[in-house]
Formats: C-alpha cells, sequence, structure tokens
C-alpha cells in the first residue's frame, strides 16, 4: 500500500521558506528512507532467486522492522543479526523487535563486542546462511542509493537546499546523486565520527553536500530534555511528528541554523522526512520509566 510523499510548505521564518517532503508517509510499515532503500535490493534478490535475506541492525532498528516486513511480503526468509545478546531474554524485547518476529523474522543474537565485526564479516554469515542474500547494516548499498536518489524529482530544482538526517549516509548519497543542479544537500549526522565523510564517499558521485555536525546528542539514539522539548513543540506548531533519533535532531540542526542566519533570506529549505517513527514507542516507555516528558505526535 504505497502512498504519495506530499510536499508541505511548513512556515516563513527569518525570510526562509520552510518546506517537509512526507517520506514517512509512504508505507505503514516501511517508512521513508528505508521502503527506498529496499526497493531496488529486493528487486536483485527475487531476480537472484535468492529464498531468504540476512541483515543487522539494533533492538529497536527500522530497517531490521522493514527488512522482515519486506521479506514476508515478498515470501521470503528474513534472519536478523541483533546487537546485544541479552535480547536472547525475550522479555527484553521492545516492540520493533516483537512486530519483526510477528512478520516472521528469524534472530541471531551477538554480544555488542562480537556485534562490531560481525557485522562487516559477509563471508561468517555466507557459510552459514549460504542460501541467502546479506543487507548491510541500514540496508546501504549501491542499490539503496540507487533507491533513494528517486526521493528528489525534477521539479525539486526550486529549492536551494535539501536537509536529511544523515546514519549509514545512504540516503544522503543517493540525494546528492539526484543530479539536480540547484539545491545543495545537507545531511545533520546523528552518530559520531568522522567516518562518516568517507563512507558517503564510496557511493555519492557529486560533490554537491556538506555535513552539518554537532547534532548527534550524544551520540546515536541519545537524547536530551532539550531535544524532546524541541520535537514535541515543533509537533504541537505543525501537527508534524519526528523521532528522536534521526528527523527530531536533523530539524533542530534546521531550525537552529535558520535562527543563525545560516541560510540566506529567500531561501527554500525542503526537509526530507525519512520516517522511523515507530521508535517513538520505545523510546516513551524508556522515558516513561524514567518519569521524564514522553514525544507527541505517534500512537
Amino acid at each position: 500500500m504505497l502512498m504519495e510523499a506530499i510536499t508541505q510548505l511548513l512556515d516563513v521564518i527569518n525570510g526562509v521558506q520552510l518546506f517537509v517532503r512526507r517520506e514517512d508517509l509512504l508505507h505503514p510499515v516501511i517508512s521513508g528512507n528505508k521502503y527506498r532503500k529496499l526497493k531496488y535490493t529486493l528487486a536483485q534478490i527475487i531476480l537472484d532467486k535468492r529464498s531468504s535475506m540476512l541483515t543487522f541492525g539494533g533492538a529497536h532498528s527500522n530497517h531490521i522492522l522493514a527488512a522482515a516486513y519486506a521479506a514476508n511480503q515478498n515470501q521470503l526468509r528474513a534472519i536478523g543479526v541483533i546487537r546485544g545478546d541479552e535480547l536472547i531474554d525475550r522479555s527484553k524485547w521492545g516492540p520493533t523487535l516483537q512486530r519483526a518476529h510477528d512478520f516472521g523474522m528469524h534472530f541471531e543474537f551477538v554480544s555488542r563486542a562480537d556485534y562490531r565485526h560481525l557485522k562487516n564479516d559477509f563471508n561468517y554469515w555466507r557459510q552459514r546462511f549460504p542460501e541467502a542474500a546479506i543487507v548491510p547494516e541500514g540496508g546501504t548499498s549501491a542499490l539503496a542509493v540507487k533507491g533513494c536518489s528517486e526521493i528528489l524529482l525534477d521539479q525539486d530544482e526550486y529549492y536551494d537546499y535539501v536537509v536529511c538526517a544523515v546514519g549509514t549516509g545512504g540516503t544522503l548519497a543517493g540525494l546528492s546523486n539526484a543530479r539536480l543542479r540547484r539545491p545543495k544537500i545537507l545531511g545533520v549526522p546523528v552518530i559520531k565520527g568522522d567516518f562518516l565523510t568517507e563512507d558517503i564517499r564510496k557511493f555519492a558521485v557529486n560533490s554537491n553536500w556538506e555535513l552539518l555536525n554537532g547534532y548527534e546528542f550524544g551520540g546515536y539514539g541519545k537524547i536530551t530534555t532539550a531535544l524532546i522539548a524541541f520535537m514535541n513543540t515543533f509537533y504541537q506548531k505543525y501537527q508534524v511528528p519526528l523521532d528522536p533519533v534521526y528527523t527530531g535532531k536533523a530539524m533542530f540542526a534546521i531550525d537552529e541554523k535558520i535562527t543563525q542566519n545560516y541560510f540566506p533570506k529567500g531561501s527554500k529549505v525542503l526537509f526530507i522526512h525519512t520516517g522511523g517513527l515507530q521508535g517513538i514507542s520505545a523510546m516513551n516507555t524508556y522515558l516513561s520509566q524514567k518519569n521524564q516528558t514522553l514525544i507527541d505526535g505517534y500512537v
């Protein structure tokens, strides 16, 4: 059930027009960039007549859930290599793992230490599951980047800047590869580390992009009360939900950059909402346990 990714003019702030493309509305399960990343990857798996798909992620991974659903819908066996061997205890599963399991995904739980190298040791997993097509963590590959390049259309020459959150870098590379002449592509990393630039360069054929660093809020999956307060204020004002791992941090960066006059007056800025809203449920459970303010906008 693929929907349309509508584009909304949210506001005009300091003379800057802020638009959002609602990729989060593409599909009720495989929303945002996860749909884009899996589109051609799945087509290749089916063309190669593979019977299963093996991929990697954490307990709250949007990619794990999307891969489980996509495999289910295409009569493929899904295998998820999950970070954290404590999750062998099913009582510690959150809603993401439970839903992925309901879609038929088989889990291989590995310790956090082992996960760091096993997520890249494809030969090890090929020996264990020779029938499986292996999809990298986060889904990023040349085929995924091709899918993400379709987020932007010819008419998007209208914008001066296109902004997205950056995890593994595949979405940013795809936006860059869309080959639009006008917009500058800006990425907001949500994970600490100086490796992202080189990772993006592996797939981005153009140099029309830049990273806006400093909005990790402590690291991947980390949050602060300031971030939650911003997200809730944003939702109350625009009725557009954001997630705390990706889009909340990216929109926080855009808002601050507008305030700092980073964007010239008259600029048209397009924010790509890459989905990830399913992760709010687990985050709200965590916040509730800490007696902290919950995130608005997602049921």
